[in-house]
């Protein structure tokens, strides 16, 4: 009788053998496309734009094609658009959706600045019709994979930034204008500002800091909804650390890009300011974090121990960058 099931139970054993090994080619070749997918994007040169142009750009296509090639960039990039994916691999990868959401947010920032202020001459003035669909497209929730799907919307926001863009290197239409004044360019800065503090606070909360509440600025005449302590502890998940590093690097990521279009298209300002070197030290700190990450996986180790913390580093050049940024709108102030 042992005899005769010997052959059933090889059946057997073949079997399971072939379904562990499928299994095991399975895994590894989602390693594989992750590793592959978590590639970060090339940059856009905005000094390319201006070499590719016929003659001299007007003012402000710098600027509106560096927002619509850094969009693209994220929709084409390896693997595509990933923080709306519901299917393996993606669904397993954090870092890269992160990074996309990081970027995401300065292009919504940005747009949002270009519909209110840049394009308008004064706050009474009719607002261009192209980003008044460019800013709400941009904003879909950058999860949603259908009604409506968030890389198409995103595409539509794409679509209308280039239909401003050609109307603003079209002569005959004087109605769409990129008004490069001192006061449009703080405006962005305020929240480039804000956004920027808010990153540095998280990646610095990764070790968990006890500060002094100062939500009322000393204000004695302030009130809030509900009153908290004198001491507050903040402190980043620790599942949640290495999201808001890579959250940090795609938004610095997409900034660079951004600030060098400014610089050019800001350029007669800036001059008048004296503050193009301010401008340009800004640029270096943001580079900074963009340095390559030799280690395989964020470290979170203490302030002064003996593993390194990729979070506070990030959060020293993001911290220098917001510091030299709010110089930069005082100076931006004066006559």
């Amino acid at each position: 009788m042992n005899i005769d099931t010997l052959p059933e139970d090889k059946g057997k054993r073949g079997k399971w053998t072939w379904i562990l090994t499928g299994f095991i080619v399975l895994v590894i070749l989602m390693f594989i496309f992750i590793f592959i997918w978590s590639s970060e994007p090339d940059p856009v040169d905005p000094n390319h734009l201006i070499k590719d142009y016929s003659g001299e750009p007007p003012v402000g296509y710098v600027t509106v094609e560096t927002v619509a090639q850094v969009a693209e960039k994220l929709l084409n990039k390896s693997g595509g658009y990933l923080s709306n994916d519901i299917m393996p691999p993606s669904v397993f990868m954090d870092n890269m959706p992160a990074y996309e959401f990081g970027a995401l947010v300065q292009i919504r920032d940005i747009t949002q600045v270009l519909r209110n202020d840049i394009s308008r001459s004064q706050s009474q003035s009719l607002e261009d019709e192209a980003l008044k669909f460019a800013e709400p497209a941009f904003n879909i929730h950058h999860k949603k994979w259908m009604f409506p799907r968030a890389e198409r919307e995103y595409e539509k926001g794409i679509e209308f930034l280039r239909d401003y863009r050609d109307r603003l290197t079209d002569p005959s239409d004087t109605e769409t204008q990129f008004y490069a004044r001192a006061d449009n360019l703080r405006s962005w800065l305020y929240l480039v500002s804000k956004r920027l503090g808010g990153l540095s606070q998280r990646l610095s909360a990764s070790v968990g800091r006890t500060r002094m509440n100062t939500d009322l600025a000393n204000d004695p005449s302030a009130t809030q909804s509900t009153s908290k302590g004198q001491m507050v502890t903040v402190e980043t998940p620790w599942m949640e650390v290495d999201d808001v590093f890579w959250e940090a690097r795609g938004s610095t990521w997409a900034l660079i890009q951004f600030f060098k279009a400014m610089e050019h298209d800001f350029d007669r300002v800036l001059r008048n300011k004296n503050a193009v070197a301010s401008f340009q030290q800004i640029i270096m700190e943001l580079e900074a974090t963009q340095e390559t990450i030799w280690s395989p996986m964020i470290v979170n180790g203490s302030e002064f121990g003996f593993m390194a913390n990729h979070s506070l580093v990030m959060s020293s050049y993001i911290s220098r960058a917001n510091a030299a940024i709010i110089d930069l709108i005082e100076l931006l102030k004066r006559g």
